[in-house]
């Protein structure tokens, strides 16, 4: 087992699909943009399209990782904001079919409605957004011995983050290598990478180590 925290940018093109799934087996397709502009920041673009902090918050927490569910009070604490207008921006996305809720006693969960049709292009989005898109192509899709690559930590709780967590799964996989991928992705999109190794038999229990997680890569 190996634990990590691991800066020329150089572009990367990706010709392939990168299919992903969330912990309980939803899955959706990534196309990343084909565009050597690899260096383009989200950010200020994002939230010139969208406005509300809140709602922007509301779309990493239940669009990036579909299997994600939360509800009043838990995104109270979680934002540190009203409830007024976290109800308001629920409302919002329930109204317009992008969320959808059930009861559990008297906690109204919710969660993304992953058949809506707009729902792969914001989750591609939010991929862009975090930089996680070009972990996939920087680092994951050029590491030899990789089986498995999981996000986990707070990008899979849906929490918006200066650091990206890794689980790699693999035989052999070259420390060289990934530390040189990871400090040119690190360069790209501005955060930190922090990664751990597990070999396929240390990962036969990920689903009780990990409940909360999103599959990015898979050999």
């Amino acid at each position: 087992m190996v634990f990590s925290l691991a800066n020329s940018i150089e572009p990367i093109v990706i010709s392939q699909p990168v299919t992903l799934s969330a912990a309980e087996g939803s899955t959706s397709t990534c196309y990343p943009e084909r565009s050597r502009w690899v260096n383009l920041n989200l950010l200020p673009l994002l939230s010139t399209l969208v406005t509300s902090k809140t709602r922007i918050k509301l779309l990493v927490k239940f669009f990036l990782n579909s299997s994600t569910r939360s509800y009043l009070r838990d995104l109270e604490a979680e934002f540190g904001e009203s409830t007024n207008g976290i109800r308001m921006e629920l409302n919002r996305f329930e109204e317009a079919g992008m969320l959808v809720s059930s009861f559990e006693g008297n906690k109204k969960i919710f969660r993304a409605n992953t058949k809506h049709p707009l729902f792969g292009d914001i989750h591609n989005i939010l991929l862009k957004y975090t930089g996680i898109d070009k972990v996939i192509e920087n680092v994951l899709n050029r590491l030899g011995g990789l089986q498995q690559a999981w996000l986990i930590g707070d990008f899979a709780r849906g929490r918006d983050s200066k650091i990206i967590d890794l689980l790699l799964v693999g035989e052999n996989i070259n420390l060289e290598a990934l530390l040189s991928y990871i400090a040119r992705a690190e360069e790209l999109i501005e955060r930190k990478i922090r990664y751990l190794i597990l070999t396929p038999a240390e990962a036969s229990d990920i689903s009780q180590q990990y409940p909360e997680r999103l599959l990015l890569f898979q050999e």
